[in-house]
Order: C-alpha cells, then structure tokens, then sequence
C-alpha cells in the first residue's frame, strides 16, 4: 500500500526547532528594557519631584502646591517609564508607590525636618515700640539725657544687616551723661522687632525710611548717627536721601559705601578669617539637607524659601554661626567674642538688604556736597580693607578718618577707651 503521508517539509522541521530562540529574540528587548527602564523610573521620580517642586516656586510660594507638583512628577516620572518596561498595571502601581513612599519618609526626614537650634536669651528688654507708618514694629531702648537735653537725639544703628547689638553701651551711657537723648533700637528683621511676612521688603529703602520715620516720631529737627559696619552704610545712604535732617555722624568699621563699586575688588569678609575649628564647626551646622533645598529655593523664590524655612528656624540658627565666627571681628581672634547673645538676629533681613545693597543708586554724588561733621572710625587689623574707610573720608567733605590701633572690626570690644574718648571728644568736646 502506498502512504500518503506527506513528509514534512525542510522549512517546517528547521522552524519548530527554532521556535524558542526566535521567542527568546523577541523577549531579549523587553528585558533590556525592563532592566533599563525600571531603575530609571526609580531614580528619575524623586528628581523630577525635585525639579517640579523648584519650577514650581517660580510662580507660587505656597508649600502644598509646592508639595503637589512634587508629588505628581514624582508619580509620572517613575510611573511611566516602570510601565513601559513591565506592562503590568499591578506592578507599575506597586513599584511607583514604593518609591513615593521611600521619597516621602526622606523628605521628612532631612529637608522637611525643622532644624532644631536654640535661640539664646534676650539679656535685656527694649524700652519700648515704636510703631511706624511704614508698617514696622521696632523695639528700641531710651537712655534719657542727664540735666538739660541737647536738641539733637542720638540714634545709634546696629550692623549686619539683621545683627542687633547689646543693648546700650558705655559709649552711650556716656553721652546720655552729656546731655544726649540716646536711642538704639533693633531694625526691621532683627532682634524683638517686626518680621516681615514677604522676605523681599527687606531693603536698603525700607531702612531708610524706617529711620526717618524714627526722626519724625522723636520729634527732632536733625539727628546724630553712630552707626557701625552696615549701620555706617545705612548712615550714608540716609544723608543722601536727607541731607538736611543729620547733625553729625560717627562711622565705625563701616561698610561699603556703595556696594557695587566692590563687587569685583573683595571688600574683606569676617569668614576669611575663620581658624579650621571655626570651620569646622560652622560646617556642621550648614551640612543639613534642609538647608541645601533651603539655599536653591532662595535663588528661584525668596519668598517660596521663607515658607519652607521661617524666621523662627532660622534665626537661631543664624545667632549660632554668628557666635562661633564672633572672634574673628577682633584684632586677635584667638580671644572669645559673642556679638548675638542681646537679640535674635534676622537672617532673612541680613540676606535680603545685603543683595539689596547691589542694587540702589549711587549716593556718593549727593554726599559730595554735603557738610556734615563725620568721624571715621577704622581698627588697623579690621577685616575690611582699608580702602573701604578711606573712601568715606574722600567723598564727605567733613570726614575725617581715625584709625585705632590693636583693633579690628569691633573696636568697642578691642580698644574700648580709645573708642569711646574718641566718640566723646568728637560730639562732646571739653571747652
């Protein structure tokens, strides 16, 4: 009998011989994928989390809108290429949730973690407040004239910015002896005075105008300034903007006088002076992942940072790095100094006013032509260059510039009989 079987071709043998190497040819690029696909949506997740929550502070300084553009560039940004490799709904839920999950208990645990820094104690309380029409609340302190008032108050002016001083010093208990109404008081942002709810209302003119409002409130026709290194600064740019309203001024260490005309030389900073265990130290309390997402939110939102971070963390934090850098300031930084230890200093006020600083009008032109006795006060180990001091005396044409041996930027501190016989002899002089 003959067979009808068929045999079986060549081609169908070869191909159900090869059927497994072809399904594991197309299988191959999918692993590829999934292997390459899934750790990137794990790592691309928390950065564009990262990406969105900075994009998104560029129009809004509201945390939980913040916190949602976030979330959803974290979801998308895993969630996407894990279904692209796995094309299981049940998987790419489950590895998306996970790395939600590990992204939000990190979070919460570094940059969403307030820090924790004591803020020191208060070893004085203000006289009072004034409450100003520009809106600022300030807490100052009165040492009334001794016999006979003088017509012209004394106002001195803390630097910084945001760095309150001790309260009254011998310098102005001495004048207060001599006939001076002497006023000291914490600038908006610092110590027990206003702080604002929008960051970027720390200015140069804001100062300005809270000074001259103070003016008005004293009820005085002209004013004495003693100001110190941003105070002499705020000194200045308030003879320019009211010449006729300052009787005298004594500049101590001052700062720059117009801040743009440094910007390329490096005026001197107190942080050029830190020892290695100051750095150290200040290196510590900065290694904070808070403050890191703090520092990039600034440069996009200032306002966006100052939700994240309030006054009322930062502060303390500030008083901290200030106490630690404090010794540099003198002529020998080897010698304990504190500086912060009377007020809360204002971080946001001292950040704020110093950029702002770049940005005003050159007073000079106007200062040029006015006739105001000014004393310059300079330590001749000071951090800031000598220039700095120099250039108050060549553009008032009333200045005359001393320079105080064995002394640094806090000459009060280093030499204070010669600072204060000097700040005597200059407004009280003996007949």
């Amino acid at each position: 009998m003959t067979s009808t079987t068929t045999p079986p071709e060549a081609g169908h043998e070869t191909s159900d011989e090869t059927a497994p190497a072809a399904d594991a040819r197309r299988r191959w690029p999918r692993v590829l994928a999934g292997v390459l696909l899934v750790p990137l949506g794990v790592l691309l997740g928390p950065v564009a989390a990262a990406a969105a929550f900075l994009g998104a502070a560029t129009v809004t300084d509201r945390l939980p809108s913040l916190y949602a553009a976030a979330l959803v560039a974290l979801l998308l940004g895993c969630g996407l290429p894990v279904h692209a490799a796995v094309r299981r709904r049940h998987v790419t839920v489950t590895v998306t949730g996970l790395v939600a999950l590990a992204t939000v208990l990190l979070a919460a645990a570094t940059v969403l973690r307030p820090l924790d820094v004591a803020a020191p104690r208060p070893r004085f309380e203000p006289t009072g407040y004034w409450e100003l029409p520009t809106g600022s609340r300030l807490a100052h302190h009165h040492l009334p004239a001794v016999g006979p008032p003088r017509p012209t108050p004394v106002i001195v002016l803390h630097g910084g910015p945001g760095t309150p001083g001790d309260g009254p010093s011998d310098v102005d208990r001495a004048l207060a002896s001599r006939g001076y109404d002497v006023y000291t008081y914490d600038q908006v942002g610092s110590g027990r005075s206003t702080r604002l709810s929008d960051p970027t209302g720390y200015t140069v003119a804001r100062q300005v105008a809270d000074l001259e409002a103070i003016r008005v409130e004293l009820g005085a026709d002209r004013v004495v300034l003693l100001g110190s290194s941003w105070g002499a600064s705020l000194a200045a740019e308030y003879l320019a903007a009211h010449p006729g309203r300052v009787a005298a001024m004594v500049l101590t260490s001052p700062g720059t006088l117009w801040a743009p005309a440094w910007a390329d030389r490096g005026e001197g900073d107190i942080w050029d002076r830190l020892t290695p265990e100051q750095e150290r130290r200040i290196a510590e309390l900065e290694n904070n992942p808070r403050l890191v997402a703090w520092s990039l939110l600034t440069g996009v939102n200032p306002r966006a940072a100052h939700a994240l971070v309030p006054d009322a963390e930062i502060d303390p934090l500030f008083a901290e790095l200030l106490d630690i850098a404090a010794p540099a300031a003198a002529c020998d930084p080897t010698r304990p100094l504190t500086v912060t230890s009377a007020a809360l200093p204002g971080f946001y006020a001292n950040q704020l006013v110093s950029a702002d600083q770049s940005t005003v009008p050159d007073p000079r032109p106007a200062l040029r032509s006015s006739h105001v006795p000014t004393l310059v006060l300079r330590g001749d180990c000071d951090y800031k260059r000598p220039e700095i001091a120099a250039e108050y005396a060549e553009v008032l044409p009333e200045a005359r510039l001393v320079t105080i041996p064995d002394a640094g930027h806090v000459i009060e501190s280093d030499q204070p009989d010669a600072y204060r016989e000097a700040i005597l002899d200059f407004l009280t002089p003996r007949q």
